[in-house]
């Protein structure tokens, strides 16, 4: 029988094709377990939403047969634990693994659909999640979700009160719209808005999460300063269509997060509206919005495209129906859009946290 030492050898020679090391050296090999009949390999991923699985299975099993040539059968069982490296001086969201910030320059791109259907897209996928609709004047979540008429609970911690967010979907969800009536604007001064802001992120009971997605306003201004400078962001997604007005305005939210005294990592760009394409002719693209504008500007700032999202009627219904359009079990265009963003967007949160961790440990 082969011994667990030579396995281990082999898998020395598998590396991750993100981290750019192998599987035993970064810690993924839980456990090895040798009977007469099979080889099963515990393999621990950073993502529950990991798009390279198949790829990682495949390269183990191939290289475990070359190198070893086995009777057994191998099998490969994954698990997965959410990696991060978000360093929290005041101990806010202590159990929230990565705070994602989604902006963008101009309203009306979508930004809020994107991440509506981000954090459902990473719910189904297994992981822990949280939503934060810091819109404070435009909140959308609360339709989006069709809980328009439902309200947060409240406790008491340690003396002090705390909200409880709703929960739909696999996802726990905070909005004004929660705490205001739907036909009363929101006529607050920029402090009560950030204070706002601050009560949902430090007055609220979040308990343990993989992601907490922060939906923020359009622009660049007072919320988005208190945001990054009171909570520990892991990085901040970018929403454009291809419009010339919008690229423009993206510029300057990828401007303000890469400030010096911010430093926040962009995870990378959304381009939405991307195209249009009829329901009833899926494989036609219409851009009539501009082409690739959204790519363009990627390339140019040297930022990964996480999608293109395409323009679909289904899209506005699944909104305003409070069911997400990824959560539509039809093979479409926009719902493949979606689930590739979801992988690679939790795919590039991974190699940002195990590129800091790598850079932490050269520092010290």
């Amino acid at each position: 029988m082969i011994e667990k030492s030579r396995i281990l050898n082999a898998l020395k020679l598998v590396d991750d094709p993100d981290l750019k090391k192998d599987i035993v050296t970064l810690n993924m090999v839980q456990d090895v377990l040798i009977s007469e009949t099979e080889i099963e390999i515990h393999v621990k991923l950073t993502t529950p939403v990991c798009p390279l699985k198949d790829q990682i299975e495949q390269d183990i099993i191939n290289t475990v047969k070359t190198e070893l040539n086995p009777s057994q059968t191998i099998k490969v069982d994954f698990s997965a634990t959410v990696t991060s490296s978000r360093k929290d001086k005041e101990q806010l969201l202590p159990g929230v693994k990565n705070v994602i910030a989604v902006a963008s320059g101009k309203g009306g791109v979508g930004k809020s659909t994107v991440s509506v259907n981000l954090a459902v897209g990473l719910a189904q996928k297994g992981a822990k999640v949280g939503l934060i609709d810091a819109d404070i004047y435009g909140p959308s979540i609360p339709i989006m979700f069709g809980l328009v008429n439902a309200r947060p609970g409240v406790t008491e911690e340690n003396g002090k009160p705390k909200i409880l967010p709703i929960e739909k979907y696999g996802v726990k969800l905070l909005s004004i719209g929660f705490l205001a009536d739907a036909n009363q604007a929101v006529v607050w001064r920029g402090p009560m808005v950030s204070s706002a802001l601050k009560q949902f992120v430090g007055d609220t009971i979040w308990g343990d999460l993989d992601y907490l997605i922060i939906d923020l306003p359009p622009g660049t201004g007072d919320i988005h300063l208190s945001l990054v400078q009171g909570v520990p962001l892991t990085g901040a997604i970018i929403v454009t269509t291809p419009q010339q007005v919008a690229i423009a305005d993206v510029k300057k939210s990828v401007a303000m997060f890469q400030m010096p005294q911010l430093k926040v990592p962009i995870i990378g760009m959304v381009e939405n509206m991307a195209y249009f394409t009829p329901n009833d002719a899926p494989d036609k693209k219409y851009y009539i919005f501009g082409k690739e504008g959204g790519e363009k500007l990627a390339d140019e700032l040297d930022l990964p495209l996480l999608a293109q999202i395409p323009l679909q009627e289904n899209v506005g219904i699944a909104g305003d129906n409070g069911k997400p359009i990824i959560l539509l079990s039809e093979n479409s265009p926009i719902v493949e859009a979606f689930n590739n963003f979801v992988e690679y967007t939790a795919q590039n949160i991974s190699i940002i946290n195990a590129e800091k961790a790598v850079l932490e440990t050269e520092i010290a």
